[in-house]
């Protein structure tokens, strides 16, 4: 039960400890890389943040599902809610992924590299949802509308998870091989493991934190409707 009432203050403690946790051991524990070197060590920020932007809008997709299948208007506030916290991870992704082309490439960014335009047609699918949902007026029309919108975008995940397992100029490490297994060591994988678990309870964290203030936000609109 305190756990149900305090889920945000405990997913933020859980985030701020496991990305300590996690950080600590990509600069001190895991091996240096053989070819990338020190700075293949953002590869335990940006690939735990870019899994995370697939599962805010995986999970606003399931929301908008639920919207569309019961009617309930409570799942389009969480459905909206997760595809914001899903830009705000897609921007992250794309930061961090920029300096780590930078810093192997010497660009910030290759327009011939699919895996890096594949997510950006993404962000900006997910990006233009705000631009879709606030030209409708609030009700039903627009829910439903914003829950179709994330049913169809969450068709571009998987298209930009394979591509980096397609692309040619490859940046990201294979951590899974059909015929040797995994490529990384236990300590990668464990650090791995604690910082996506530590950008996911972040994601959690701020997720509860703004489904909760718009909510509030709502009852109070509604409050000053009903004595106007």
């Amino acid at each position: 039960m305190w756990l149900r009432n305090n889920a945000a203050p405990a997913a933020a403690v859980g985030a701020a400890v496991l990305l300590l946790v996690g950080i600590a051991l990509a600069f001190y524990w895991v091996p240096m890389a053989p070819i990338e070197g020190f700075r293949q060590r953002i590869f335990y920020i940006h690939v735990p943040v870019a899994l995370t932007a697939y599962a805010c809008f995986g999970w606003a997709a399931w929301k908008g599902l639920r919207l569309l299948w019961t009617r309930n208007q409570r799942y389009d506030l969480e459905s909206y809610t997760a595809v914001h916290m899903g830009t705000i991870f897609g921007v992250l992704t794309l930061v961090t992924g920029s300096i780590w082309a930078r810093t192997s490439w010497g660009v910030w960014w290759s327009w011939g590299e699919r895996q890096l335009v594949l997510f950006l047609v993404l962000f900006l699918f997910y990006s233009a949802y705000f631009m879709l949902r606030y030209s409708v007026d609030p009700g039903p029309r627009r829910a439903n509308m914003s829950a179709v919108y994330a049913l169809f975008g969450v068709v571009l995940i998987p298209v930009s998870f394979l591509a980096i397992r397609l692309a040619e100029g490859l940046i990201h490490p294979v951590v899974f091989d059909r015929n040797v297994g995994t490529n990384l060591t236990t300590s990668q994988i464990a650090t791995f493991l604690i910082c996506l678990a530590g950008t996911l309870a972040l994601a959690a964290a701020l997720y509860l934190n703004e489904l909760t203030g718009k909510r509030v936000d709502e009852r109070l609109r509604e409050l000053r409707e009903s004595l106007a």
